[in-house]
């Protein structure tokens, strides 16, 4: 237990550094366009899932969250708002990035879910087509309510979200570490039915985690080969961040709601398992 403690806490000291600047990086980003972006998706009209599905890949939820805002009162379809929701990266890329994960496997499932989200946005858009009437009401920003210092800086910020995700990720890790050695990886595939078309069922669920933890989980869990790249898309495909949680705060319309969550259970497994298929296949 002892090698597996320090083991933990080495792997976790080493991706630090790595993490904070991975962080800076994305808050820099997001700051940076935040405003723009939700010119653009509001304005974007039929042609949302496009604009959204590329800007919903930036890392972190911020996006995400915005676009839950825009949504609520209407600016933006529902679509949109999923296409959104299944590009969203959270805390997945600047992990891949600390972990050193080669740069085609990023690009991957960026891609993956970028392809997905707008398609899937143009036939929900598509099915669903009606007119969205605009309603102009205050929604409370959800940063300030839940004190993440979004607006005291970026450094400030970066650290806290490094500090809670390596948190995150010291705990995965110590219970990967610590099933691996008691229970061997293949035991732990099996609890996540590693290699089944089924798999999707699983990762989907975890994905729909409505926290920063669902990615973290998602993505150590396939860094260490329990799941498979189907399982992993499946999983990041579902998992939006805290958006699902001002969606159901913000939004009134709660079968609305619930709908739009089944709907993204669906495309994730779906959409995982016909990876997995074809990767039996090919």
């Amino acid at each position: 237990m002892k090698e597996i403690v320090l083991d933990t806490l080495l792997d976790a000291l080493k991706l630090l550094p790595f993490l904070f600047v991975a962080f800076l990086i994305m808050e820099y980003i997001e700051h940076k366009f935040n405003k723009k972006s939700k010119n653009k998706i509001s304005k974007a009209g039929k042609f949302g899932p496009i604009f959204g599905s590329l800007l919903g890949a930036v890392p972190q939820c911020g996006f995400s969250v915005m676009a839950t805002n825009l949504y609520a009162t209407r600016i933006i379809t529902v679509g949109t708002l999923i296409s959104i929701y299944l590009s969203t990266s959270d805390e997945m890329l600047p992990i891949l990035i600390s972990e050193g994960t080669k740069v085609s496997i990023i690009f991957k499932i960026l891609i993956v879910k970028i392809i997905i989200g707008m398609i899937c946005g143009f036939v929900i858009d598509f099915i669903l087509r009606k007119k969205h009437n605009e309603k102009e009401y205050e929604i409370k920003d959800f940063c300030l309510e839940h004190h993440c210092d979004c607006n005291h800086g970026i450094i400030k910020s970066s650290l806290k979200h490094t500090l809670n995700i390596i948190l995150f990720i010291i705990l995965i890790t110590f219970l990967l570490n610590a099933g691996i050695h008691y229970l061997g990886e293949e035991n732990i595939g099996k609890l996540f039915l590693k290699d089944s078309i089924f798999a999707p069922f699983i990762s989907s669920l975890i994905g729909l985690i409505p926290n920063c933890g669902a990615s973290v989980i998602i993505t150590e869990l396939y860094l260490s080969g329990v799941i498979s790249f189907a399982s992993c898309v499946s999983g990041l495909l579902t998992g939006s961040g805290v958006a699902l949680l001002v969606l159901f705060k913000v939004n009134k319309d709660k079968k609305a709601n619930l709908k739009i969550l089944l709907t993204l259970y669906l495309i994730g497994v779906i959409s995982g398992v016909l990876i997995e298929f074809l990767s039996f296949i090919f």
